[in-house]
């Protein structure tokens, strides 16, 4: 997620922060990087000139030349303004004062609205909510099809047109349904097409009449890049939409229209799809979103996931080791196992601070699924005591390690390296109380 924009910015403020103290000249080269930083990830140029223009003056005016702690408060200026640029406070679903809450799912074709429309559905349940899905596309038999499927798949009621019945006719009885059923939540899951067309817009409107929904959400989809923003302009103008759900956060998208659809729309962005997993919809935070796209890492983001998956005495269990200096390769496998189970690696491991400078240090470029996997390959293929006692791997050892891990003796060589490294930085993690800290003594 924004990994380029997150290293260079990084990069950016690790050379203005060597400085010491900065001048006037040393702010305009950075913010000039900046600037091309922003524009390369897709966002808004009138967002980015207004972005650089607020946070040049507040350091000016602020006295940040000069300043010992100088480059400090322009980070400091940079995160507060990012903050305000995502809306400053998250914005959350307006529930119906008398239930059930309707919510209304909008956007183009292939953004993402039905495995959207499932994972909102499990979102809430998770909340002690009992959500009910419609299937409101007609027109694509997939859609129906699919949102049956993750219905019976995630154990959701899935409301399906009759045949001849349109899709007005379809919203009115859900409603009814609904109260039949118990379901406090409707979550409708609209058509789309290619393009923005009268017909739509016709069909979206006499739907959100039958429904009089709570909230009118438009799914975006991340890969669109600037255009999302005007995708978001037209959706807003005629349909009055309430929030946005940005999906695909998870793949090669550069990712900057997150940062410019509230600036430009106004419409405030509340969740982001970030994998292909029914769980993988998070609700959107702005201060830990600017944190993570800072460098800065979300520390709360990730105790929350971790408190879900791993137990308060695996928890001591490795803060003790840690201290002691005895974790060896059986803790590894042991922790990865249960890591695995609170999302895809890469996406955990960019919620820590300071992942660039970990990934340097441990001269990894990318800490994605397939790393892991390979990693998790070369451990099982040691034995109890290599695992607990790496240094006495050998060469011998090593070329049957990589014969029974599928890689190369040089490749198991730079995975013990790395693993070196890794106990340095979770040895400080330890010692500082950091973010391993945090995880595990505040529960």
């Amino acid at each position: 997620m924004l990994e380029a924009l997150t290293d260079k910015l990084t990069g950016v403020f690790s050379k203005m922060g060597s400085k010491g103290t900065i001048t006037e000249k040393d702010l305009d080269e950075a913010m000039r990087e900046v600037r091309i930083a922003l524009l390369e990830a897709d966002v808004n140029f009138k967002v980015v000139r207004q972005f650089i223009a607020t946070v040049r003056e507040r350091a000016l005016g602020q006295d940040v030349v000069q300043s010992i702690s100088g480059p400090q408060m322009v980070i400091g200026i940079v995160n507060e303004e990012l903050i305000n640029i995502l809306g400053g406070a998250p914005s959350t679903i307006s529930m119906a004062s008398k239930p059930p809450t309707v919510i209304m799912l909008v956007g183009l074709k292939g953004a993402g609205k039905t495995t959207t429309a499932a994972k909102l559905a499990l979102h809430f349940r998770k909340q002690g909510q009992k959500p009910m899905l419609v299937a409101a596309d007609p027109y694509r038999m997939a859609a129906t099809d699919q949102l049956k499927s993750l219905g019976k798949q995630l154990n959701l009621s899935v409301m399906l047109p009759e045949e001849g019945q349109s899709v007005a006719e379809l919203c009115g009885a859900s409603l009814q349904e609904a109260t039949r059923q118990g379901a406090n939540i409707v979550i409708v899951d609209t058509a789309g097409r290619s393009t923005i067309d009268t017909d739509l817009m016709t069909e979206i409107t006499d739907a959100r009449k039958a429904l009089d929904p709570n909230e009118v959400i438009l799914v975006l989809d991340a890969m669109t890049g600037q255009e999302a923003v005007n995708v978001a302009q037209e959706f807003h103008d005629q349909l009055g939409v309430t929030g946005i759900i940005v999906s695909k956060m998870d793949g090669d998208a550069r990712g900057g229209a997150v940062l410019s659809i509230r600036a430009v729309s106004g419409i405030p962005v509340k969740f982001l799809g970030v994998g292909e997993k029914s769980d993988a919809l998070e609700p959107f935070m702005p201060d830990r979103f600017a944190g993570r796209i800072l460098g800065m890492g979300d520390v709360v983001g990730l105790i929350e996931k971790a408190k879900e998956t791993i137990s308060e005495d695996d928890v001591q269990n490795l803060e003790k080791k840690m201290k002691n200096k005895q974790l060896d390769l059986e803790d590894f496998i042991g922790q990865f196992q249960r890591i695995k189970k609170m999302g895809p690696m890469n996406q955990l491991l960019d919620m820590l601070p300071g992942m660039g400078q970990i990934k340097k240090q441990m001269k990894v470029e990318t800490f994605d699924d397939s790393f892991w996997n390979k990693a998790e390959a070369v451990v099982y293929s040691m034995t109890p005591e290599e695992r607990k006692h790496p240094e006495i791997i050998n060469g011998s050892r090593r070329k049957r390690i990589a014969r029974g891990s599928g890689t190369t003796p040089q490749e198991v060589n730079q995975l013990l390296n790395q693993w070196k490294e890794a106990k340095k930085i979770m040895q400080q993690f330890a010692n500082n109380r950091s973010v391993l800290g945090s995880l595990f003594g505040g529960r």
